[in-house]
């Protein structure tokens, strides 16, 4: 289980998603992207999909070793439908400008 999880995220002044860090004592650390994308805005932090994606990354590396699990296999199946989950909303979603 996660130990040590530090998050803070924050919000800009119409209440969107802005930016913020999640970190943890055992080497973790993600700072958030801060603001929408397009015009002048130019990435600046991790989406939610980058870090799902390391995370399957991850467990498929662990699936080639002695530590592969019929629960890794689980694992991957969930984390692939939510990535896919994710870009099926940011697909829908409209672009913020601002």
């Amino acid at each position: 289980m996660p130990q040590g999880i530090k998050q803070e995220h924050g919000v800009d002044a119409n209440g969107n998603p802005a930016g913020g860090t999640t970190s943890s004592v055992q080497g973790l650390r993600i700072d958030w992207q801060d603001g929408p994308l397009g015009g002048e805005r130019k990435v600046n932090g991790a989406f939610v999909e980058d870090v799902i994606s390391a995370a399957i990354g991850r467990l498929e590396h662990y699936q080639t070793t002695p530590k592969a699990t019929p629960e890794n296999d689980e694992a991957l199946k969930l984390l692939r439908a939510a990535l896919l989950t994710t870009h099926d909303v940011l697909d829908q979603e409209v672009p913020v400008v601002g």
